[in-house]
């Protein structure tokens, strides 16, 4: 199974990163900060690339969405919603959302952003293998705080809970030194078994930060895992070869 990690900025680099999904093959994408929108879809379209572009470009037919936040847009009644997303080959045999921290909620005010909810998706496919994605609690520094500590506390104690052949992916938000990833130890990092130093684009922010993770439990076998340097996102795409 190759699977594809990637924060993709809401689709803003909308041509770049659906020509990337058009010419490489994901068995599983794990998606953060993806947009859709139930109403004026079309116009959003010409924003940012959206879910189905992006499930279209992929070609992978089945998905599971977790929204985080919803904004305004285009007119008082339409929701642009924005959250996590995991597209897959394989038919889905469960999935569901865990809330962690805060609570879903439309945002009026720009200075709310990150006061949003933030969720654990959960998705087991019927190949027999779980994929976890989630957006990491946000603090200016990449070492996080007690509350990033506190969340989680809650993403580890769901997660241990879960059996067999375990992927977890994600922007956390935070780096492997950090205080929170001691939760997850009981998981292994590959960003940080590879010693990847950054995995930003250097769209958005400079300066190198590792805060986008793929950890595996055991029974995962990692055959091959890189950092991309395609120009995609304000995040670099991860991908891992695994098998079970």
């Amino acid at each position: 199974m190759r699977i594809l990690q990637l924060n993709v900025w809401t689709g803003r680099i909308k041509g770049a990163l659906l020509g990337f999904l058009r010419n490489n093959d994901f068995d599983v994408i794990c998606m953060q900060e993806a947009v859709w929108s139930n109403g004026k879809q079309k116009e959003l379209e010409n924003f940012f690339a959206t879910v189905d572009q992006i499930k279209e470009a992929s070609g992978l037919e089945y998905e599971s969405r977790s929204s985080n936040w919803g904004m305004r847009i285009f007119s008082e009644d339409n929701i642009m919603e924005q959250g996590n997303v995991i597209l897959s080959k394989s038919e889905i045999a469960e999935e569901r959302n865990e809330l962690v921290h805060n609570e879903y909620r439309v945002i009026e005010d720009v200075q709310d952003f990150y006061e949003h909810a933030y969720t654990l998706q959960i998705t087991k496919l019927k190949s027999g293998i779980t994929i976890v994605n989630h957006h990491g609690y946000w603090k200016p520094t990449p070492m996080g705080d007690e509350v990033t500590v506190k969340v989680m506390q809650k993403v580890a104690g769901i997660v241990k809970k879960l059996d067999g052949p375990i992927v977890m992916c994600g922007d956390l938000n935070i780096i492997h030194e950090a205080p929170a990833m001691r939760e997850l130890d009981f998981l292994k990092d590959l960003t940080h078994e590879h010693n990847i130093d950054n995995t930003l684009s250097g769209l958005k922010f400079n300066g190198k930060v590792a805060c986008d993770h793929i950890l595996v439990n055991n029974d995962v076998n990692v055959e091959n895992f890189r950092v991309l340097d395609n120009i995609i996102s304000d995040h670099k795409a991860l991908t891992a070869d695994l098998t079970i």
